[in-house]
Order: structure tokens, then sequence, then C-alpha cells
């Protein structure tokens, strides 16, 4: 059956996605280091995991697969979901997918080494979350979920 994962820690859609699990009557797994607010939604099961680098990733790997979906800005843990057969999304929308997360996992690669290199620290801080994001992610949630339910 089809499940839906929340890589949670820095996610700002987790609201959202329980509103669209709940609505396809989804279990949804908000994985976490804690500090957040359990949800009181009987399909949402908040997962807290010990502090450590790449814990909630390695949870969330270790137990999604074909007709899950997850939800992650972590390429690697993507690569790890895309290779268990689950289905990936960013919170913006963005879909990763076996044909783009190689150049995704070479891009991050070379944008930590180009940082590494500059010894100023100087560089953007990456675009915010906007309305329209939110807007993408919900279409994008939408028909990943459907596709996997259907078995797509």
């Amino acid at each position: 059956m089809t499940a839906l994962y929340i890589d949670a820690d820095a996610c700002p859609v987790k609201q959202e996605a329980e509103r669209v699990a709940t609505r396809h009557g989804l279990r949804m797994f908000v994985v976490s280091n804690g500090g957040l607010r359990p949800s009181q939604n009987p399909l949402v099961e908040n997962v807290i995991v010990s502090e450590g680098a790449d814990v909630a990733d390695m949870w969330i790997a270790g137990r999604c697969g074909a007709g899950d979906v997850v939800v992650t800005g972590d390429i690697p843990l993507a690569a790890k979901c895309i290779e268990a057969g689950a289905r990936v999304l960013r919170h913006n929308g963005e879909r990763f997918t076996e044909a783009n997360i190689g150049q995704q996992l070479a891009m991050r690669d070379l944008m930590a080494d180009l940082r590494a290199a500059n010894p100023l620290g100087a560089g953007g801080s990456g675009k915010g979350f906007t309305k329209s994001d939110r807007s993408r992610f919900l279409d994008a949630l939408e028909r990943e979920l459907r596709a996997a339910k259907a078995g797509c």
C-alpha cells in the first residue's frame, strides 16, 4: 500500500502534504530529529530519530519502496529512494527521477567543491520558497500519489 514519507527537518510543506495524504487516506511518516509539533491526525506517524548526520535519511531509505512517495530536498536520499523504487519530490514540486538524479548528484558535488574553494565564503543563499512553489508542490504531490496508487 502506498505511503508518504516526509524528510521533515526544514520541510516547508508538511501541512500541505498531510492534507493531501489525508484526502487519499494514506499513511504518512513525518521523520525528523525532533523539535516538531506532532500531528494529531491518526494517519500521520511522527517518527523521531536519534540525532546524527543522515539518521532520518537512513530511516526513510530503509523503509520506502515501490508505490511510495518521498518528499525531500536531500539529493543523496532521493537517489536511494529512487533506487528502492519510490517516487520522489522536492518540496517545490520538482520530481527526482532515474533520468535526472545522476545530474543532480553531480551538480550537488560541484557546488560543494565551489563553496569549499571560495575562501571569502561569498555566494548566494538560494532563492526563497514562494507561493508558486507551494502550489507546484501540491499539484505534483497529487499527481505522484495518484500514479503511485495506480502502480504506474
